[in-house]
């Protein structure tokens, strides 16, 4: 057959392993803040951390878009992010240097792991390829809550551009 399906065709541009051959299961539970993974070389259960109240990670089911040895955010502060498996737009798997809130929510919505879980796990789903299941209601995730902080965030923007303005108009030193 002459013609190849375009996704088909970009899997093996990029490398990925297709779907279809996925022998890794990755499942994060948001609400125990854990991963849970199934593959030809065993099963591990690994503390996550997971996206903070107004930073959400999205739950379904997914496959790798792109994996990167070594990546960088572009959004938050060049943070680094070893060992990174996107599987939705800008969101990842990924390790941390931050370990001590690994098991707890600390992210902008990427799924952090350990570094040498995150490793170990992208070794794995270079080999394998992988389905990655997401479900769960993050702790401190209350409707509440979120808008509380909403709220607070509006404030702090606020006192910003209120001090910046001062500083423009008067030339006075923001406080």
């Amino acid at each position: 057959m002459r013609f190849v399906s375009a996704p088909l065709a970009a899997a093996a541009c990029f490398g990925l392993p297709m779907a279809a051959k996925a022998a890794v299961h990755i499942h994060v539970d948001l609400s125990s803040q854990t991963m849970h993974v199934d593959s030809r070389q065993g099963d591990y259960d690994w503390a996550v951390s997971t996206g903070r109240p107004g930073h959400r990670t999205p739950t379904g089911v997914y496959h790798p878009q792109r994996m990167y040895k070594m990546t960088y955010s572009a959004k938050y502060d060049n943070a680094p992010m070893p060992h990174a498996i996107f599987f939705r737009g800008g969101y990842a798997i990924h390790g941390t240097y931050s370990v001590a809130a690994l098991g707890q929510v600390a992210s902008h919505g990427c799924i952090r792991l350990a570094p040498e879980n995150a490793a170990e796990l992208y070794r794995m789903v270079k080999q394998e390829g992988a389905t990655i299941v997401i479900s769960g209601k993050a702790p401190g995730r209350d409707p509440q809550h979120v808008a509380r902080e909403r709220h607070r965030g509006g404030q702090r923007l606020a006192a910003q551009w209120r001090a910046r303005h001062l500083h423009q108009t008067y030339g006075d030193e923001p406080a």
